[in-house]
């Protein structure tokens, strides 16, 4: 299929969510020496020009980053990505670059660590390599998400983490997520995933749920970001993010955090935010 295309949507509420949680996992690992790394299964194109005529469509950021950018008091983790949004644009200039995750990962990295990106749409492979050209840290593969689960796993590194972050533009794309997790923990159960979906109805996230608990796989804390009123809809009204493995901590200064992310982006004041365990230790 692959008609979905992140330009259109890049730096929106979910980016926002999901860059923060992911700061503070890539900041847990980076309090040990000993290497890691990171594998990015849909990676996109690694940054994105927001005055391309795909972003200036609907302006997603409008409502996402550019919102983050002028709330008051953020906490740390957010305070931290909003320094890396920052970095990547010019001093007292308007925001013109987002940072995708490919980006921000790499923005992490030290001379020990690695990032493997796989990305299955032959035009934002060919963006993401000019990208990351010459660059000895992160390796560019056109390849099947799924596939580079059981290609790059178990690493040589101890240590790591893989983010899945599909499209769901296939009818079956939960089912595979699910089965694809099943495999590639069973081949490195000490790896720290994180697994980001849309919320486009609570039946579905259920039926989700279910079949992630349905793996087996313990120590799954889940956070939800709504910005919208969460019904059946079928309507983008939030995202969900499930982590395996979770550094310490991480569901203490989510339960902090997601509040203050909350009340800056849902606007309206409908929605909710949550975090909890789908599945204990």
């Amino acid at each position: 299929m692959l008609s979905y295309r992140h330009i259109y949507h890049a730096g929106n509420f979910a980016d926002v969510f999901k860059h923060v949680v992911l700061l503070q996992i890539l900041r847990a690992l980076l309090r040990k020496e000993t290497a890691f790394f990171v594998l990015d299964t849909h990676a996109g194109i690694g940054r994105y020009e927001l005055a391309q005529a795909e972003a200036q469509k609907n302006r997603e950021f409008d409502t996402g980053v550019m919102r983050v950018l002028d709330c008051a008091d953020p906490p740390a983790a957010v305070a931290d990505y909003i320094a890396q949004i920052r970095a990547l644009n010019p001093v007292g200039h308007e925001l013109t670059t987002y940072p995708g995750s490919p980006y921000l990962i790499r923005a992490l990295l030290r001379s020990q660590d690695r990032l493997v990106l796989s990305e299955l749409h032959p035009a934002d492979v060919i963006e993401l390599k000019r990208v990351f050209a010459g660059d000895k840290l992160v390796a560019v593969h056109q390849q099947d998400a799924y596939q580079g689960l059981k290609a790059y796993l178990p690493p040589a590194e101890r240590r790591g983490l893989v983010l899945i972050d599909p499209p769901y533009e296939r009818k079956d794309e939960y089912e595979r997520v699910a089965d694809s997790l099943a495999t590639a923990y069973q081949r490195w159960p000490t790896g720290t995933y994180v697994i980001w979906y849309p919320i486009l109805s609570r039946s579905l996230v259920m039926r989700f749920h279910h079949a992630i608990v349905g793996t087996g796989i313990r120590k799954i804390l889940c956070a939800e970001l709504c910005i919208d009123a969460d019904t059946d809809r079928t309507a983008f009204v939030g995202s969900g993010l499930l982590v395996i493995n979770p550094p310490w901590q991480l569901k203490e200064e989510l339960s902090t955090q997601l509040p203050w992310l909350w009340r800056c982006l849902a606007q309206s004041g409908q929605g909710r935010q949550t975090v909890e365990w789908l599945v204990p230790e």
